[in-house]
């Protein structure tokens, strides 16, 4: 069983029974409040304002912030290069996806995606069960390729990101624009999610969380 919680843009906080992985830590300025965390794990999907605010982060934790395969904690991380827009980083630069693996569970954070996945990065991926995807545009992928990035996956939960709250994200669409792009799949609202593999269903759900 794992606990995710999102703090707002694309940081969330994965906690487990041995490990607690922090992702992409949000800075004050982006309208968004990270509390006060100590996490075992940190992973940055690039260096970007709004993905990197390191100095919030308390504790003795290990960063990963390149692509590779880690083991830390029993929690396995793969990170597979991406690119931040769809001219193979030539406008944004890179990115850096990260397939993590918990609790008999496998959780893939796209961090700031600008393009479908190729079939050599989806086959890199092991099977997803929670996806956590951009889908408010912007610079990153729109409502409807990430409904597209979502075909290639397959994960039976998907949680958006990076959409427009009242607290921040101003200049992206708000999620229901995602939500109608996912209109076959069931979707509920909720604070933080409790999931365990067997909660798994068939078919994707569409899980939106409030910022904590």
């Amino acid at each position: 069983m794992v606990e995710i919680t999102w703090f707002g843009h694309a940081c969330f906080l994965i906690k487990g029974r041995n490990a607690t992985v922090l992702m992409d830590p949000v800075p004050a300025e982006s309208g968004y409040t990270l509390p006060s965390i100590s996490p075992d794990i940190v992973t940055i999907s690039h260096e970007h304002q709004g993905h990197a605010a390191l100095d919030l982060v308390q504790g003795d934790y290990r960063l990963v912030n390149g692509p590779g395969e880690y083991e830390i904690k029993e929690v396995f991380i793969n990170g597979i290069r991406t690119w931040h827009d769809s001219q193979q980083g030539a406008e944004l630069g890179r990115n850096i996806l990260y397939v993590v693996e918990m609790e008999d569970l496998t959780i893939c954070h796209l961090g700031d995606l600008g393009h479908a996945l190729t079939e050599q990065q989806v086959e890199a991926m092991s099977a997803v069960d929670v996806l956590l995807v951009p889908a408010g545009g912007g610079p990153t992928i729109t409502p409807t390729q990430a409904a597209e990035v979502i075909g290639q996956v397959e994960p039976s939960i998907v949680i958006p990101m990076q959409f427009r709250t009242e607290k921040g994200d101003a200049e992206r669409e708000p999620v229901d624009a995602f939500v109608r792009e996912m209109a076959a799949a069931e979707h509920r609202t909720v604070d933080r999610l409790t999931v365990r593999k067997s909660d798994l269903g068939e078919s994707a759900s569409v899980v939106v969380l409030e910022p904590a």
